[in-house]
């Protein structure tokens, strides 16, 4: 399973949302690639600003898969790559 870049914004926006006590609208999401800091996202939450890396990434579309597709999946299964966007592949 493939899981765009657009479902990783939405898994990260539920997430924070969740998280924060906040509305999945209110949260805006960045994500980005370094060779140094590899996959990482900026996200804002009513203006202010939080830089989340590979493990809450992760941590976040684990909980998507959970809720959004009723999959189990362990860390290890995801793995994230660069395309022409980010993507998620789901090992199952």
């Amino acid at each position: 399973m493939i899981l765009s870049m657009d479902e990783i914004v939405n898994a990260i926006c539920l997430h924070q949302a969740e998280r924060k006590g906040v509305k999945p609208t209110d949260v805006t999401v960045e994500l980005s690639w370094d060779e140094d800091t590899g996959y990482t996202a900026e996200v804002w939450v009513h203006g202010r600003s939080q830089y989340l890396i590979e493990a809450n990434l992760t941590e976040a579309i684990l909980r998507y898969l959970y809720t959004e597709y009723n999959i189990r999946a362990y860390r290890e299964q995801i793995r994230l790559e660069l395309e022409d966007e980010i993507v998620a592949i789901v090992q199952q």
